[in-house]
């Protein structure tokens, strides 16, 4: 009898239907909320040449003029539906996002041209954002964000911004930067970014494709730049689906902005992108308060100083935290 009450719960747990621990949702509000004051997004394609570009203006309702903001793609990643999430993100929260090509193909230019036709496409864009039916730009402070490739362009451009002829930019975000074997726009050290730059640089710990080399260098060397932290995010596999830590966790993919350049890149994106916490608790929370931080100084704990608000991603469903960021101040060892 002992026995059959022992094997009893047994075969009753069979029976249960436990639930699946779960990642969260986007948070309704804050950096990386979902508080939109812009029901939509207007796509403009100026982008067929190597050094064209595509935009984003926010709409319904159409301001009048909205903030700036440059965002860079990954090699070879120049269909803005890869990343098309976030960039919806953003134009809905009020900016103008420009989305330069810098490549012509996978081959096409060297890798030494990307940075000034990024520059050459900035320029441009600012110049036909002020006519015709477009929002007006506020270019100052610039906020640029990079992913990869896009990455390395966007903190060389923050130390050579004045010789390419483009705002200065004051809010810059790197996404797993590097290189790989190239060395077009890349530095040996960054020490001449501008004291007044907001710098936070994200490598991931499954990174194989880049590592962290770029992203160490470039948050070691930029010693006059004070306001700057190094993340690294770590997988978490407490729930379902995992939260990864590979190269292209930025990727955020959204149909309706793809615009028809289906390479490599964009068949590994539709193979490997998520939009999960580390997006909206991770990346997009990041740089939504970098850019509230820069430009109005609100939310400069959820972006600097090694803080709860910075390092959290969020909890899984049974209130277990998702693995945070750590986070690396400039005069930690």
């Amino acid at each position: 009898m002992l026995r059959l009450l022992w094997f009893l719960p047994i075969v009753f747990s069979f029976g249960l239907k436990v639930d699946p621990i779960k990642a969260p949702e986007q948070p309704a509000s804050g950096p990386g909320g979902a508080v939109y004051p812009h029901d939509s997004v207007r796509m403009s394609d100026f982008g067929t040449e190597q050094d064209g570009y595509w935009l984003f203006e926010p709409e319904a309702p159409r301001p009048g003029s909205a903030p700036v903001v440059v965002f860079n793609h990954g090699y070879g990643a120049y269909n803005p539906m890869i990343y098309g999430a976030w960039i919806r993100h953003l134009a809905r929260r009020g900016n103008i996002v420009i989305f330069p090509r810098y490549q012509k193909n996978l081959l096409i230019p060297s890798p030494q041209q990307f940075a000034e036709n990024t520059a050459v496409a900035i320029r441009d864009a600012l110049i036909r954002l002020d006519t015709g039916a477009h929002v007006r730009p506020v270019s100052e402070p610039l906020a640029m964000v990079g992913h990869s490739y896009g990455g390395a362009i966007a903190a060389y451009l923050a130390v050579k911004y004045a010789e390419y002829g483009i705002p200065k930019p004051h809010a810059v975000m790197l996404c797993s930067p590097g290189t790989g074997p190239f060395n077009g726009a890349r530095l040996d050290s960054y020490e001449a970014m501008p004291a007044d730059t907001r710098l936070l640089v994200i490598v991931s710990e499954d990174d194989h494709v880049v590592g962290d080399e770029l992203g160490k260098l470039i948050f070691e060397t930029a010693t006059d730049t004070p306001q700057r932290n190094l993340l690294r995010q770590s997988a978490d596999r407490h729930g379902e689906p995992d939260v990864t830590a590979g190269h292209n966790q930025s990727y955020a993919l959204y149909k309706p902005f793809d615009n028809g350049e289906h390479n490599i890149s964009y068949f590994r994106a539709l193979r490997v992108a998520t939009t999960d916490p580390m997006d909206y608790n991770g990346y997009w929370k990041l740089f939504d308060a970098l850019l509230a931080c820069t430009r109005e100084g609100a939310y400069c704990d959820y972006a600097f100083g090694d803080t709860f608000e910075q390092r959290s991603l969020g909890l899984w469903s049974d209130g277990h935290p998702i693995e945070p960021l750590e986070v690396r101040l400039p005069d930690s060892p």
